[in-house]
């Protein structure tokens, strides 16, 4: 069986950061197919049906999870792509695993004992993102919930930054092999939201610092972590959400190249 997380081989999940509309899902979808190759473990498509922890209520949240997944089930269908999406409730687990081929845990949530237990028991693979206020270790025990709920065929977590209070996320970069050390699973750099400058765009909606992001993705794979989270589209400036941090898809190619090499680079017998 094909491994969504493996660890033994450099993996990406990339996409655009919420459902959008058909032409837009695909159309990214369609480019990290032609990508993919590229990087040795492949590449997960990832878009959120519902963006649910918002800074600002009246923040765009998505299409929520019955059209939501239905776009997704489309983009699974003309890519061929494995596709990820976020859940935020325990009712939500099952209906997304019926459509997409793994489950992620956002980082405010990673503690929820309910969601994780119910994300374990559809034995879709599952990524927890690790809590901006939680110490590498503390990831235990969520790793423990999920496979508590059943026969979860995979577990990653992920690294998404820490708040220091200051409204930046700082990367702490011994907390990869940390981690690891503590949950037993592959761990993943999340590029883009680490990043992210919550509350601090326009109109209170989130900031960000994307020229970091290519930088800490390199660090992040020299240190030697199993795959990288990147947020990516065609036309950043006018997502609807989380725009100032992800990557232009048209940046994607140069950067997975380079993510590559350094993966070669530090994983030579």
């Amino acid at each position: 069986m094909n491994q969504l997380f493996p660890r033994d081989r450099l993996f990406v999940i990339a996409g655009p950061c919420v459902v959008e509309d058909e032409t837009l899902n695909i159309s990214i979808g369609m480019e990290l197919q032609r990508l993919s190759p590229l990087v040795p473990g492949g590449i997960v498509y990832k878009a959120s049906f519902d963006k649910a922890n918002r800074s600002n209520r009246d923040a765009a949240r998505g299409p929520g999870i019955d059209s939501g997944l239905e776009e997704l089930r489309r983009v699974r269908e003309a890519t061929g792509m494995p596709v990820i999406t976020d859940v935020h409730l325990p009712e939500q687990c099952a209906l997304a695993a019926e459509v997409v081929d793994a489950l992620q845990i956002p980082a405010f949530l990673c503690r929820q004992t309910d969601l994780l237990e119910a994300a374990g028991a559809t034995g879709r693979p599952v990524n927890i993102k690790k809590g901006q206020w939680l110490h590498p270790e503390g990831m235990s025990g969520a790793v423990e919930k999920v496979r508590a709920g059943g026969t979860a065929a995979e577990v990653a977590v992920t690294e998404r930054g820490t708040f220091f209070g200051y409204g930046d996320l700082v990367v702490d970069i011994r907390g990869f092999a940390r981690m690891r050390r503590a949950t037993g699973c592959p761990v993943i750099f999340d590029a883009t939201h680490s990043v992210q400058r919550p509350g601090q765009g326009e109109g209170g909606s989130s900031g960000g610092a994307r020229e970091f992001i290519e930088p800490l993705a390199l660090a992040a794979v020299a240190a030697g972590v199993n795959g990288i989270f990147i947020e990516t589209h065609p036309d950043p400036v006018n997502a609807p959400s989380d725009g100032p941090n992800m990557l232009p898809l048209s940046a994607m190619e140069s950067l997975l190249t380079r993510l590559v090499a350094v993966w070669e680079a530090t994983n030579r017998e």
